[in-house]
Parts: structure tokens; C-alpha cells; sequence
């Protein structure tokens, strides 16, 4: 019986990597730099090498490798193939395919990034004791993962668990990076917080610290309501407004036993959470209120976590 399995979070920049037992248990974790020049042709044999020669360190033989699970940033379909991973370069392949094959015939299970981040806190992180919970990235942008009884919901196309793109908003004038307008991602990540705040202060001369930050980020915004700023504070209330209203809406169709919050603006804490979890319980749906809204634990190791469930 396979002992150890290996979890890759694939990002534009680096790939993170981790091996695993089979029970759970993190052996080591490094990085792999993510080669994206002729269109990241080279991405996977990067990637199959730097397994293949840990295998070798390890004197572990493919006979003891449950396979390789990877985290992949853009939309994946259930059979493993890719549609267009646009930090990475690539186009329409079935990863899974050309990955195990790189591998020596390992077997190779992918997922969308998100995806498999909430996973990885579903199997060993905040959502462990729950069978069925979504998670919320806050970040640059808003990404999201639904895991119901266990298994990841990707959807038809495999965009399912976009939160980012829930419209909360029919009046927005600017575009969010999708093209539409008024999506939860232009409120609610650390740019969205930070671009709310420089329109309250556009709007009159209020009397804030926030005009005093070296950067006005999402950072500084929470930083400063925590202190009691006036107009910091209204910014994070409207912000986690937005929030709960995206939650309110998932609610209604999953129905999850909880909401894990990630993502850098995530640091904001227990702060947020109260927040959120204030104004969720305010507009939720009765047979909603009281869903769970908690931090999520395993920080960037979500990926390689979420990962290696993946295979197992």
C-alpha cells in the first residue's frame, strides 16, 4: 500500500510543493520556480523532475506513491482538462494526461486552485469537522471553493465557487476585472477595500487617520477602524456589508455548515469576522442564520494540503 503522496499549489510566479503520508502528515515543503516563457511548456516537466528527484532523495520508489495532486489557477473540468490558464500561458490540454506522463505514469488528479485550497482546509484545517463548507479567499482578487459532503463542486465548466463574481451591486459605473459590474470581488478583496476607502475620502473632508498612511491599503483601513477611526470603521462596515450579502446569497443554494474566510485581508482576524458574522445573521435566510463563519488555519499550505486530498 502507497505510503506518501505529493501536493503542488501551481502559481504564476513559484509552485509550491509538499510531501505527504498518506495519513495527513506534511514530510517536507519547498518551492519550484514557474517557467512561463513559450507559453509554460516547460511548466510540468519543471514540476515532474522536482518530484521525481525528491522521490530519489527520499529513496522512496513509485510503488510507495499514492500519485500527485496539483492546484491549478484557472478552470479545470473533471477529467483533468485545463481551459486556459492565463498567468501561465497555456490554452485547452488535459493536464492530468500530459503531467502523469512527464512522471512516469503517476497517477495525476488536478483541480482549480481554490478548489482545492478550501479542500485542503475541509480535510485538515478550519473545516475539518464539517462535511460540507465553503471557502472564501480574500485576497488581490475573491476566489472560492464549495465542498458539499466532502467532495469539490466544480461545476459544468468548471467555474464553480467564483464568490469573487457574485454580483452585490447593480449601480457599480467602474468594471471589475471580469468585465461586469458590481461583483463582490471590486468590495471585498484587499484592492476592493483599499479602492473603497479612497472614495470616502474623496467624497468630503472628514477628520481620519487613513489620510495620514503611508499606504492607504486594506491593511491600514482595518488597522485604523480597530483604533476607533470613524471613517475607517464605515469602510469595513460597508465592505463586510457586501460580504455578507455574497455569503447570504451561497447560503441560499449550499447551505454549508460553514464559511472558512482566507486570503490576506484575512489577517484582519477575529475583527472581521465579527463583522461579517454580525451582518450575515442580519439578512440570512432563517434556516441560514447561524451558519459557522470562522479564519481559515492553514494559511498558504491550504493549496498543497487540499492537493494531495485530491489523489487520496
Amino acid at each position: 500500500m502507497a505510503k506518501y503522496g505529493f501536493g503542488l499549489d501551481l502559481g504564476g510566479t513559484t509552485c509550491k510543493c509538499g510531501l505527504f503520508t498518506t495519513e495527513g502528515e506534511l514530510v517536507e515543503k519547498w518551492e519550484v520556480p514557474t517557467d512561463t516563457t513559450n507559453g509554460g511548456v516547460n511548466i510540468l516537466k519543471n514540476l515532474a523532475q522536482a518530484v521525481i528527484k525528491k522521490m530519489e532523495e527520499k529513496g522512496i520508489s513509485a510503488d510507495d506513491v499514492s500519485g500527485v495532486g496539483i492546484g491549478i489557477p484557472g478552470p479545470i473540468s473533471d477529467d483533468g482538462v485545463v481551459n486556459r490558464c492565463v498567468n501561465l500561458g497555456w490554452g485547452v490540454f488535459n493536464v492530468e494526461k500530459e503531467f502523469s506522463e512527464c512522471l512516469g505514469g503517476l497517477k495525476v488528479k488536478a483541480g482549480n486552485d481554490a478548489n482545492v485550497a478550501a479542500l485542503g482546509e475541509a480535510w485538515m484545517g478550519a473545516a475539518k469537522d464539517y462535511s460540507s463548507s465553503v471557502m472564501v479567499t480574500l485576497g488581490t482578487g475573491v476566489g472560492g471553493g464549495v465542498i458539499i459532503n466532502d467532495d469539490i463542486i466544480s461545476g459544468a465548466a468548471g467555474a464553480a465557487g467564483e464568490i469573487g463574481h457574485i454580483r452585490v451591486n447593480y449601480n457599480e459605473e467602474n468594471a471589475c476585472g471580469c468585465g461586469n459590474h458590481g461583483c463582490l470581488e471590486q468590495y471585498c478583496s484587499a484592492t476592493g477595500i483599499a479602492r473603497l476607502a479612497k472614495i470616502r475620502l474623496a467624497q468630503n473632508e472628514d477628520a481620519s487617520s487613513l489620510r495620514e498612511v503611508e499606504t492607504l491599503d486594506a491593511k491600514a483601513v482595518f488597522d485604523e477602524a480597530k483604533k476607533g477611526d470613524v471613517v475607517a470603521k464605515e469602510v469595513v462596515k460597508r465592505a463586510c456589508e457586501y460580504l455578507a450579502q455574497g455569503l447570504e446569497v451561497i447560503s441560499c443554494v449550499v447551505n454549508p455548515e460553514a464559511f472558512v474566510i482566507g486570503g490576506g485581508v484575512s489577517k484582519a482576524g477575529q475583527y472581521l469576522i465579527d463583522e461579517v458574522e454580525y451582518r450575515f445573521n442580519e439578512i440570512a435566510f432563517h434556516g441560514c442564520k447561524n451558519t459557522k463563519i470562522t479564519l481559515a488555519t492553514l494559511g498558504n499550505d491550504a493549496g498543497i494540503y487540499g492537493a494531495m486530498k485530491l489523489i487520496l
